[in-house]
């Protein structure tokens, strides 16, 4: 079974359903019952149109729905019109739906959960953990949306602003190995930069291309972490660096700073530094410095604290960690490497062993691990 082809497939087979009039909730149901009849059937023999294939079943799963509801006189209309199974428009609805799932009638965040499940096609779990918050929570959340938009119509989209939070967060749960979208938030990041003139966009391609660089670097062979100061810069794509910092140039030439365009600044000084020893980490804190004022981010806080730590040293650090909640995940591991770069391995080991417990991957636990192993091994620990 083809799982890559059945997600590439699931936000074009929504699309067309919600544009022949069904509802989006009852669509994604839909399209969620022809996946499932997928996985059963395709084993045996995969069909030569096999989105033409899901368009069908779930158009049939969808009539089938609508036929039983209290709606069902309007929805009969629908039944007369049913195409024949064949061939489909090849049109993206991707980007598209991504603009449907940012509808006024919802709030940012449930917008963009809505559309990671609906449209991204990661579980509610891996939603939970992208937001940082119980996955119960979440699924609370993505019911009362699917239930919003309902019977809301689509003929006003939301705002650019909430479809790249989607793009970032769906971008980054790709980037984190456990699904892989990264490639495809950056092809859906620059059909919308061509279709829409807004700096922040330039930006957030910027940042995608840069952190993307860096990809092949960030996994040993055996597949554990490699910190950005230990990574092989041999190993970073130098085009896409050099694409993504004359992107992030362009945007801020226009004097309209965003969130995304700062922390593009950030990865173009990380990628910039021929060595982790030579990173401008005062320039690194100035921009971190901006990001809190656009943002008021516990995360950015966080990352400037570090930042802080190399810049100014580690005490210096460990000041600008004590304002951040220390419940927020990775503060530990945060502070674990502060602690040690300031002369303390004894607490540093037993924070990596903290840090390793609280962590939301295996390769980020196993990571932390080792640390805490390599210090308690210490002659004298």
């Amino acid at each position: 079974m083809d799982e890559a082809l059945l997600r590439s497939l699931t936000p074009g087979v929504l699309g067309i359903l919600v544009r022949r009039g069904a509802d989006f909730a009852a669509a994604e149901d839909a399209v969620q019952d022809a996946l499932l009849e997928a996985v059963r059937v395709w084993p045996s023999g995969q069909p030569r149109d096999p989105k033409g294939w899901l368009v069908t079943v779930a158009w049939r799963r969808f009539l089938d729905a609508a036929r039983s509801d209290t709606a069902r006189r309007r929805r009969e209309d629908l039944a007369d019109e049913e195409p024949e199974p064949g061939p489909v428009s090849g049109t993206d609805d991707t980007l598209w739906l991504y603009f449907l799932c940012a509808h006024p009638s919802l709030t940012p965040s449930s917008a963009v959960a809505l559309t990671l499940r609906a449209v991204g096609g990661l579980s509610t779990r891996q939603i939970a953990r992208a937001y940082l918050v119980p996955e119960a929570t979440m699924a609370q959340r993505i019911s009362r949306a699917k239930r919003t938009v309902g019977g809301a119509r689509f003929e006003k989209p939301g705002d650019v602003g909430t479809v790249l939070r989607v793009l970032y967060l769906v971008f980054n749960e790709g980037y984190s190995g456990d699904v892989d979208l990264a490639a495809e938030a950056i092809r859906l990041t620059r059909q919308l930069g061509a279709a829409v003139d807004h700096p922040e966009v330039a930006g957030l391609l910027a940042l995608m291309l840069l952190h993307h660089a860096r990809r092949p670097a960030r996994t040993a062979p055996d597949g554990s972490l490699v910190p950005l100061a230990e990574q092989d810069r041999g190993r970073w794509d130098t085009g896409a660096i050099a694409e993504g910092v004359a992107i992030l140039q362009a945007a801020l030439a226009r004097d309209r700073l965003g969130e995304f365009q700062a922390q593009a600044a950030v990865a173009a000084l990380h990628a910039d530094a021929p060595t982790a020893q030579e990173t401008d980490w005062v320039q690194i804190v100035e921009w971190y410095d901006e990001l809190a004022r656009l943002t008021d981010s516990p995360v950015v806080r966080l990352n400037r604290a570090v930042a802080v730590g190399e810049a100014d040293g580690p005490r210096a650090g460990l000041a600008a960690l004590a304002t951040v909640d220390p419940g927020l995940p990775r503060r530990t591991a945060a502070e674990a490497y502060l602690r040690e770069r300031d002369g303390d391995p004894r607490t540093a080991a037993r924070l990596y062993a903290e840090a390793a417990r609280e962590a939301s991957s295996l390769a980020e636990r196993d990571h932390l691990t080792r640390q805490a192993a390599r210090l308690n091994t210490r002659p004298g620990a």
